[in-house]
């Protein structure tokens, strides 16, 4: 994708007759917010709040042996992981930095999909077809361009799709289904993964359907959340930003902090190193009292802090830097 082209997703008129204030977000035209960040956040905790996060890539891998070949990419052991169900995973380079993160999902033992980050697209397209099998017993597929992402989180998510698409739609927590037949005849598949914290479902559906989809979930009751509060929600949880709390060192907008492996990332799962994968010799080396990422709560009055402010220990050294930083309206900090 050129820096010059901006995508509008399915949904684009859909946001702009709810009044959303439209960013550029990694090429693509997308809501920041449609009321304020903090109404949008709470609603999500207390309620159900609705994303469009077709931005977000989808890929199909299909083969004989698509598990075996992901698992040795993948720093998450895939041939443990059911049909039916969803995982998270890093997939490293041979120096064991961090190229991207993904949630797969197992169709069967030779379909999984995968959703890499907006921005990583172009770039994990290209370094899947370089790890490729010789001989071409896994082929790859972009489906991107025509499937719509529907997002929807909170305690009331399991309420309002069942009312949208009925009860037999729902899938608990990492697990995966094609959508049954349904009232609205939407069609794709649904699972139990998001990034907010919250319960919910990401709902994976062509471009043509998606409009009626999202505004039968609006008249069911959900609340329209841009990219703002999903950024707040994310940071409550302790969710790491592809692109802002790592970096791959070959992207030009890399720094040396944001170049991190699994280890330093301190995420306690998608990591198995009972396998062989790509980067493994690497994080087998590391020294266990490297710096590692960390969630800090910060209580004081006064200025928020900010992505890449320093931070200082109690002698005044510095000791390493904020990558991501937010005010956190479940604790009713907005300043």
């Amino acid at each position: 994708m050129s820096s010059e082209e901006l995508v509008r997703t399915a949904l684009y008129e859909e946001h702009l007759a709810l009044g959303a204030n439209i960013v550029d977000f990694h090429g693509f035209e997308l809501p920041i917010w449609y009321s304020n960040i903090k109404d949008e956040h709470l609603a999500t905790r207390s309620g159900a709040g609705m994303f469009d996060v077709s931005h977000m890539g989808t890929f199909r891998f299909t083969g004989p042996r698509v598990k075996q070949w992901l698992e040795s990419i993948a720093t998450q052991k895939v041939t443990a992981i059911s049909a039916g169900r969803c995982a998270y995973t890093h997939f490293l380079d041979n120096d064991g930095y961090i190229i991207d993160d993904m949630i797969f999902a197992v169709v069967s033992e030779q379909e999984i999909l995968g959703v890499p980050n907006a921005s990583m697209i172009d770039v994990m397209w290209q370094w899947f077809g370089e790890n490729l099998p010789k001989d071409k017993s896994v082929i790859i597929e972009d489906l991107s361009p025509t499937t719509s992402i529907i997002a929807l989180q909170g305690p009331a998510a399991k309420q309002l799709i069942s009312s949208v698409i009925g009860s037999n739609n729902h899938v608990s927590r990492f697990g995966w289904q094609r959508i049954k037949s349904n009232q609205l005849n939407v069609t794709g598949w649904i699972q139990g993964t998001g990034y907010t914290g919250e319960s919910g479902y990401e709902v994976f559906i062509p471009n043509s359907e998606a409009g009626v989809l999202w505004r039968a979930l609006i008249n069911a009751g959900a609340t329209p959340v841009g990219l703002g509060a999903r950024d707040t929600l994310r940071l409550e949880k302790g969710y790491l930003l592809s692109g802002v709390d790592f970096c791959w060192p070959q992207l030009s907008e890399a720094t040396e902090f944001l170049a991190r492996d699994s280890w330093e990332t301190n995420v306690p799962f998608g990591l198995d190193m009972n396998h062989d994968f790509i980067g493994k010799s690497k994080l087998e080396s590391h020294d266990s009292s490297d710096a590692r990422w960390w969630g800090v709560k910060y209580t004081e009055k006064g200025p928020l802090p900010r992505p890449g402010k320093a931070v200082a220990s109690l002698a005044g050294d510095i000791i390493g830097k904020l990558s991501s930083g937010a005010p956190s309206p479940s604790l009713d900090n907005v300043g």
